[in-house]
């Protein structure tokens, strides 16, 4: 396993991240479906993988490590030739890291193939996992995707149509799937829309993507989102939507905005570059400082640094640079390079903020270890005083819907007060987003969204939850 990237383990990480294409213009869908899971790597680097059918079988190929670790142009050359593909990139936090968990999942069946492609959680996946293997199923996974194409297995004989929806009324999480046979494509979001998915075009072809900037890696155009509880099947006859019954109320995981989604992406209506710098503005509002530069932790800081900045007067620069080529490596470090960590990944640009009094502006504390050192960096490299605003409130609660979250005794917002926060970071003063502050980033909407990280209140019952 390739250790974890030091900077990354005091951060939430997503789980996975999805691509497919439906083509009708002679279009290379294995190419297509590379780079569509390369703009979505930000969403899973522990696999990838690329599933592909031709109207009589389905082929794949899928690996441990990045995209361009696990495709080269002799993997892409077994994949040519088909008319449909779907792909996918994971971290994992469901399932171990072991190779057979990597998607898409590709099972056979009486009526054909199905492959399958998953972005999410499940509360329920052990109590059905328990029920289909009672009934004789047998797994090969650790992964709760491998629930969902046993209950649509199962329910086959009514219609694949009809087994997916038959499957969504038993399962209780987050999901965004894709779905392909040997002939259909078909894009599932769950009943709530908590995890995101979309919906595009190249020229007659259709496809459907975690996120938009995945399109504009491929050149598609962005048609819609998929909405909460919807399914689109795709064929060869075109396009066709059915809309299950949803609840009252949706809610799309917030922390989309944050912190997980590219910059460049469009989620829900909402543009996530406006959300961070619109944070960044109501920040500068709640939490003023009398200090001479604005920075940001790079990359998700940056731009809310920029609209703090902005709303505040004070300048922005930067004072943080990011090693882009650390993250994966093939030895493991040892004790006193681990404990490096962060200085491997981010450097101060001492010139630039020597004597300086700095506000530093970071997406969320996890743990707490990495904000730390930071603000030891900035110190060492000659701040007078680190300012540290954060653009999200406090994460006091786990997550159980597909975002890698520490138990509640290892998030440092749970078991302190802002106060003790910020003597433990060392920073001479610290303020969070609010909650009603964080919700006006994404106004416009036309959803709600899931903020149990921050207040507990999830919008499925979590039966037995760890904390």
């Amino acid at each position: 396993m390739y250790p974890r990237d030091p900077f990354l383990a005091d951060k939430l990480n997503e789980e996975c991240g999805v691509f497919g294409i439906f083509d009708q213009d002679g279009l290379a869908v294995e190419e297509i479906t590379y780079y569509g899971l390369y703009a979505l790597q930000h969403r899973g680097q522990e696999s990838a993988g690329i599933a592909v059918a031709d109207g009589h079988t389905i082929r794949y190929h899928k690996g441990r490590g990045l995209v361009p670790e696990v495709f080269d142009e002799d993997t892409l050359d077994t994949l040519k030739g088909g008319k449909i593909a779907i792909g996918h990139v994971r971290y994992p936090t469901c399932g171990d890291t072991s190779l057979y968990n990597a998607q898409p999942l590709v099972i056979k069946y009486k009526k054909g193939f199905l492959a399958l492609a998953h972005n999410g959680n499940l509360v329920n996946a052990n109590a059905l996992r328990t029920e289909l293997e009672e009934a004789g199923a047998v797994f090969q996974t650790s992964v709760d995707s491998e629930v969902i194409a046993n209950l649509i297995a199962r329910h086959i004989d009514e219609g694949l149509e009809t087994a997916i929806q038959n499957t969504m009324s038993k399962l209780r999480g987050a999901y965004a799937l894709l779905l392909m046979t040997e002939d259909k494509l078909i894009a599932v979001r769950d009943l709530y829309g908590m995890r995101p998915l979309a919906l595009g075009r190249i020229g007659h072809s259709y496809v459907v993507a975690s996120e938009s900037c995945a399109f504009d890696a491929v050149d598609a155009e962005f048609i819609r989102d998929v909405k909460p509880g919807e399914i689109i099947i795709i064929s060869q006859d075109g396009l066709r939507s059915i809309q299950t019954p949803v609840p009252l109320k949706s809610g799309l995981c917030v922390f989309e905005f944050i912190y997980f989604a590219r910059t460049d992406s469009t989620i829900d209506g909402v543009s996530v570059y406006t959300a961070r710098k619109e944070a960044g503005k109501i920040l500068a509002a709640e939490h003023p400082a009398d200090a001479d530069l604005v920075i940001g932790v790079p990359d998700s800081g940056t731009t809310a640094a920029l609209g703090y900045a902005e709303a505040s007067g004070i300048p922005f620069g930067e004072g943080l640079i990011k090693n882009r080529y650390v993250g994966r490596t093939f030895i493991k470090p040892s004790q006193a390079i681990r404990e490096q960590g962060v200085r491997i990944k981010l450097n101060a640009l001492r010139k630039i903020v020597k004597g300086k009094r700095i506000v530093m502006i970071d997406d969320s504390i996890v743990r707490g270890t990495t904000s730390k050192k930071i603000v030891e960096m900035l110190r060492l490299a000659g701040a007078r005083e680190v300012h540290m605003r954060i653009s999200s409130p406090p994460v006091r609660f786990p997550c159980y819907f597909g975002i890698d979250t520490p138990t509640k005794e290892h998030l440092i917002g749970a078991r302190y007060s802002v106060e003790e926060i910020c003597r433990i970071i060392g920073a001479d003063s610290l303020g969070y987003l609010s909650i009603e502050g964080l919700l006006k980033t994404v106004e416009g909407s036309g959803c709600d969204f899931c903020l149990g990280c921050f207040s507990g209140e999830y919008p499925i019952a979590v039966e037995g939850k760890a904390e």
